[in-house]
């Protein structure tokens, strides 16, 4: 059975803004295609390990230089992918840390962009690899100003990042809901909650015609 794999970065548990709109996201996913299971990988309880020499050795070497060791330093890589790649669509919920992605999430970016299995190159171009189209990332921001052109704009190195990384990928499709001033005034953050869940439905409004 095919799924929507997701994947939660914030170390903040229920009391994660990201994660309680990506709950809404998922919900409204799983309404359109109630046949789809959820397979959800919680990448800061994890603890991914960061990429070794090794690690990027055997991304690079040949079938038959694969010694037992490369092998071993690129298992996680391997399984990664494979679930990566068994995926109907994919969802993404990060907060902005120093104006970009958790390293949770880095971490398992790093263990993912593999040449040869989730893009390509021959020589002249890039070309993404990974089989499904749809993505959506779900994105809080601690403060004002990230979003429609504000003060912080050119200081948001997670959505456009991530929007331009999934591409890369071949995920042409990439949606977003983003979340200001998560840390900022609760009234004004329970405004900005309900006008975020609002728009949920309206990311997929052509699939509901």
């Amino acid at each position: 059975m095919t799924y929507i794999l997701r994947l939660d970065t914030s170390p903040r548990g229920i009391n994660s803004i990201s994660r309680r709109l990506a709950d809404k996201v998922q919900d409204h996913l799983l309404s359109l295609t109630p046949s789809l299971a959820l397979r959800v990988r919680d990448l800061s309880s994890a603890e991914l390990p960061h990429i070794s020499e090794d690690t990027i050795s055997g991304f690079y070497a040949e079938p038959q230089a694969m010694t037992d060791k490369l092998q071993a330093a690129t298992a996680l890589s391997d399984e990664l992918i494979a679930e990566l790649n068994g995926a109907n669509s994919l969802i993404i919920s990060a907060p902005i840390y120093n104006f970009g992605v958790p390293s949770s999430l880095k971490a398992w970016i790093d263990q993912i962009v593999r040449i040869n299995q989730t893009f390509s190159f021959d020589g002249h171009s890039f070309t993404g690899l990974v089989p499904f189209n749809k993505a959506v990332l779900v994105l809080s921001y601690g403060a004002n100003g990230y979003t429609n052109n504000g003060d912080l704009a050119s200081m948001d190195f997670l959505g456009p990042y991530l929007i331009s990384l999934l591409q890369f990928l071949g995920i042409d499709d990439v949606r977003t809901i983003q979340i200001e001033g998560t840390t900022g005034d609760p009234d004004l953050l329970n405004d900005a909650m309900l006008q975020a869940s609002n728009s949920v439905s309206r990311l997929f409004i052509e699939e509901n015609k």
